[in-house]
């Protein structure tokens, strides 16, 4: 574990003799509803679901050292919210990529995770059946 010393004492990993790189993490969060939310989530009460779990990603993303006590700031270069509608579920995708010493993972995973609560945040006064059943990491590159 990189972020527990030789005493068992969390600590941040020191990324300062690592080369900058390239890197690039996409990550999925699924997001279990009714037929009929579907259908409603661009006319909900609050107002578009999908436009604000959009802008809430790239945010969490953005924000994401804040939120994870041990992750590196990064100098994100690009951050990615793609949304697609199924029967019964909402998929989103996000990407993050950055140049820097350590990669992009966890910035991808936040920005899945709040994607989808921001969905079932805009949602949940139509469905109480939502479930958030999978957030995982796809795949991460570097170069």
């Amino acid at each position: 574990l990189s972020h527990v010393d030789e005493a068992g004492e969390v600590r941040m990993v020191d990324v300062g003799g690592k080369p900058v790189s390239r890197r690039r993490a996409v990550a999925r969060a699924i997001l279990r509803v009714a037929p009929e939310t579907v259908s409603r989530l661009s006319a909900l009460p609050k107002g578009d679901a999908i436009a604000a779990a959009k802008l809430a990603g790239i945010m969490a993303a953005k924000r994401t050292s804040e939120l994870i006590p041990l992750c590196h700031p990064l100098p994100l270069t690009h951050v990615a919210v793609e949304i697609e509608l199924g029967d019964e579920q909402v998929e989103i995708v996000t990407a993050a990529e950055t140049a820097a010493q350590t990669g992009v993972e966890m910035e991808a995973l936040v920005a899945a995770s709040v994607a989808a609560l921001t969905v079932y945040d805009m949602a949940k006064a139509i469905d109480s059946t939502m479930e958030i059943a999978e957030v995982r990491l796809l795949e991460k590159t570097r170069s």
